[in-house]
């Protein structure tokens, strides 16, 4: 676009613009008994309960700037939880130069604000495999925003909120704003990749691929975990106290499910 950020800024009353963030998350687990599928299940909803979940979406809404006008949230039963935060949206004086770069936000320990927005929901489904023994948690995320800053900023701090194995990200500018002669903005900062919003050391750790839809500002990721140790996929034991061929056939079922995940369809098994 080669506008500045001074010129970013120089709008017509507000920014209309609106920033959806969706970041999509698994988490994958070897359960082998009904028993161990429920201590997993139940583990899940511990740790991923409504409470901690808001307290995750809170430093998101710190991290945007946005201020929490109401909070509705619930634990489901069997399992399960919910969180939707609306977060209040205004006109912004002045927005920092970061706030334009392609560049990872903070992470939890460094959490910083900007300015004012819409809404942010998390919904999380743990389910499991009827007769396979793989459980997965999955958890999804939006950011919608209204200003300056994009909620992809929000992106490292929720990778690292969650163990991830696969990650589906999108992201996507709708509408439009004018500037001060009535000229419509259909985005208002450069971007040519969600990777650019991810730190390098969690780039090395994850193979990415990207679809993107550049006129139509549409971004997708995709990120699926590089390095595979199985004992951080059995729960409550590890892979010593299993016959090496039980690891193989584990190990082999485990990684099918993150590659169908990854890739969006189901692998014929050998």
């Amino acid at each position: 676009m080669g506008l500045t950020p001074k010129q970013r800024i120089e709008l017509h009353e507000f920014n209309n613009l609106t920033k959806s963030l969706s970041f999509n998350m698994y988490d994958i687990c070897y359960t082998k008994t009904k028993e161990e599928r429920q201590a997993y299940i139940n583990y899940i909803d511990e740790q991923y309960n409504a409470e901690r979940l808001t307290e995750i979406l809170t430093h998101v809404t710190e991290i945007i700037g946005a201020n929490i006008l109401n909070i509705a949230k619930q634990d489901y039963v069997p399992q399960g939880a919910s969180v939707t935060v609306l977060v209040s949206e205004g006109p912004v004086d002045e927005s920092p130069i970061e706030s334009f770069k392609e560049s990872p936000g903070p992470i939890p320990c460094a959490v910083v604000g900007a300015l004012d927005k819409s809404h942010i929901t998390v919904h999380t489904y743990p389910e499991y495999h009827p007769d396979d023994g793989i459980s997965t948690f999955r958890a999804d995320i939006d950011v919608s925003t209204c200003g300056e800053i994009s909620p992809l900023k929000a992106l490292n701090y929720l990778i690292h909120s969650f163990e991830t194995d696969v990650m589906a990200i999108d992201y996507r500018v709708r509408g439009f704003t004018r500037d001060v002669t009535g000229h419509k903005l259909f985005i208002d900062h450069e971007i040519n990749s969600i990777q650019n919003y991810i730190p390098e050391d969690v780039q090395n750790s994850y193979d990415m691929i990207d679809v993107n839809v550049y006129q139509e500002n549409i971004f997708h990721t995709k990120c699926k975990l590089k390095q595979f140790n199985l004992d951080n996929y059995l729960f409550g034991y590890s892979k010593e106290k299993l016959p090496e061929d039980e690891q193989k056939s584990i190990a082999k079922r485990l990684q099918i499910e993150m590659e169908e995940i990854f890739y969006g369809k189901n692998i014929t098994h050998e």
